[in-house]
């Protein structure tokens, strides 16, 4: 068996709102948790019922977890805010095809860009100079784990020879977009397109068929991993 302990400070406005929320987990399953806007322990499941009712009853114990959003949020903010609100990290940006077909034939068009921050970020796609609204989409801001972040925004197209592609991204770690251009060749041609745009490589193809999952891909290593 294991025991967990995990604790979050929630932030809304800087500090004019702060949350502290602490989780009691057994093996995999929540038991009991603290909302320091709740003032109390909550029992999730019938397991954590006895030590909420204990807790909750002891006065002192209960003033320290009440006072958490001071000395551990606030304090924490006010030590490590300022140096996280300036740190950026650029994203690296990718483009390829989710699978191999001739002309003509439906395909999306993969952006994946990865390893930025902060996680505010705006992706789009162009076609000849055209910005694409239709056929667009997203993963959404997937955290990596590592205080950087992901996303992988498709664009549904179906691909013609000499078309130009272009993901655009604008991110603050940048003074100006991202640009990353792809382009269908026919086989008789060259059938491999790069473009290098703030450390960007652009592949034309990349991983296996796109059965309906999604192959992320980090750099400069690639590895897979399947997003349901």
């Amino acid at each position: 068996f294991m025991h967990q302990f995990k604790c979050e400070c929630r932030f809304s406005n800087g500090l004019e709102r702060m949350q502290f929320f602490a989780r009691y987990i057994y093996n995999t399953e929540e038991d009991v948790h603290f909302d320091s806007d709740v003032g109390e322990f909550t029992a999730v499941t019938e397991l954590g019922r006895p030590d909420a009712e204990y807790w909750n009853q002891q006065k002192d114990f209960m003033e320290q977890m009440r006072a958490k959003v001071d000395t551990v949020c606030r304090s924490n903010y006010l030590g490590i805010g300022s140096f996280m609100r300036q740190r950026r990290v650029e994203p690296t940006v990718t483009v390829y095809p989710a699978k191999t077909q001739p002309l003509q034939h439906h395909n999306l068009l993969v952006c994946s860009v990865n390893g930025f921050y902060p996680g505010h970020i705006e992706v789009r796609w162009f076609q000849n100079g055209h910005e694409e609204e239709a056929g667009v989409i997203s993963t959404g801001l997937i955290p990596n784990g590592d205080w950087t972040f992901q996303t992988m925004v498709m664009l549904e197209t179906v691909p013609q020879s000499g078309e130009v592609y272009t993901c655009q991204v604008e991110h603050p770690s940048q003074k100006s977009p991202i640009t990353v251009e792809w382009t269908f060749f026919p086989p008789s041609q060259n059938s491999r397109y790069f473009s290098r745009s703030a450390q960007c490589y652009v592949a034309a193809w990349m991983g296996g068929e796109f059965r309906g999952e999604l192959l992320l891909f980090s750099q400069p290593s690639i590895q897979s991993e399947l997003l349901s």
